[in-house]
């Protein structure tokens, strides 16, 4: 049986409040739907930066994959991924965190 989903705003509220509180402090670059938009992170790191993308595994669980790949990407790769993306789903929300070693800044099953 799969567990509960928070609403979107909700998690990015939060999500922005680990942050802040880490020293990892993010933005909201797009909103999405409130209550069941996905949710792209953008991890600006020291190397480039890395596009999570919210992703649920057979278990009904949230994960993440890093859609950009394994190694940091340049600032057009990642936002023409982000572009790409929006064309599919126009409610997804899209944050940015500060990330130098790009590990985001909440507790994230990375898949």
């Amino acid at each position: 049986m799969t567990q509960p989903r928070i609403k979107a705003g909700l998690w990015v509220a939060s999500a922005l409040r680990l942050g802040n509180a880490d020293g990892r402090f993010g933005a909201v670059l797009r909103k999405g739907d409130p209550d069941a938009g996905g949710v792209l992170v953008v991890l600006r790191g020291r190397e480039g930066l890395s596009v999570l993308s919210q992703v649920r595994t057979a278990d009904g669980e949230l994960a993440w994959m890093r859609a950009t790949g394994s190694a940091p990407v340049d600032q057009e790769a990642a936002d023409a991924y982000v572009a790409r993306q929006l064309k599919y789903d126009a409610d997804l929300w899209v944050l940015e965190f500060e990330a130098p070693d790009l590990l985001p800044p909440f507790e994230a099953n990375i898949v």
